[in-house]
């Protein structure tokens, strides 16, 4: 329709497609895709994130449809692929190997068991689950275990709760995380970001390497990728 006709054919910098469910914006994103290869943009200049594999994929089939063969050249999926996919060729300047393993939720907790058996904590008190949950939200806030400690509102808020140890439970983790050489999914978003931020020569490479970045279900970005 014309609505989404106008969102397809704006290309003056930034827009932000607001619609109901079903009223069809991933549609207009596959559409502007196709668009701007037909104008003549390189497909690996052109990054758009999903929310899930299955929406890049069927996003990917429908632009080839239209365009054919240069839709498997473009950048797109979600945001933990597209970001191991920059990590792998990135992780030495973060002092990761390239060949990092991804933990799952689940190796994630039994690591998290491990430490809190070695430090002798009541797992009725330090539930993995809990404490799992406490370490993604500080990755997905940003917030290192160096800045945890050091976040006073944090630790009162972890004495309040009965579990001030937790700053060293994340602590911990975390270095048995990077001698093994892996990372978790909530990794990917964190490390990504200190990638950026502290090797600006990275952060330039991308920034001119992709013209275009499109975002699918914007609205549910958390504050890391944002």
């Amino acid at each position: 329709n014309e609505s989404q006709r106008d969102a397809v054919l704006y290309n003056e910098g930034p827009s932000l497609v607001i619609a109901g469910a079903g009223s069809g914006k991933t549609r207009v994103l596959t559409y502007k895709i196709a668009y701007l290869l037909e104008q003549g943009y390189t497909p690996w200049s052109i990054l758009a994130l999903t929310f899930t594999n299955k929406a890049a994929r069927e996003m990917k089939e429908r632009i080839a449809r239209q365009v054919g063969d240069q839709a498997r050249y473009l950048w797109m999926g979600t945001f933990h692929s597209v970001f191991s996919r920059i990590l792998r060729s990135e992780a030495e300047c973060i002092g990761y190997p390239s060949n990092f393993t991804i933990y799952d939720a689940t190796d994630s907790k039994s690591l998290l068991r491990s430490i809190m058996k070695e430090m002798q904590l009541d797992d009725k008190v330090y539930r993995p689950g809990m404490v799992q949950g406490r370490i993604s939200n500080a990755k997905n806030a940003l917030i290192t275990y160096k800045a945890y400690e050091q976040n006073k509102e944090l630790v009162q808020h972890d004495i309040d709760s009965k579990v001030p140890l937790l700053r060293e439970i994340y602590k911990r983790y975390q270095n048995r995380c990077q001698q093994a050489g892996a990372m978790d999914f909530d990794d990917l978003l964190l490390q990504t970001n200190i990638l950026f931020r502290d090797h600006p020569d990275v952060l330039e490479k991308y920034r001119s390497f992709f013209q275009f970045v499109l975002v699918d279900e914007y609205q549910d970005t958390n504050f890391a990728q944002h």
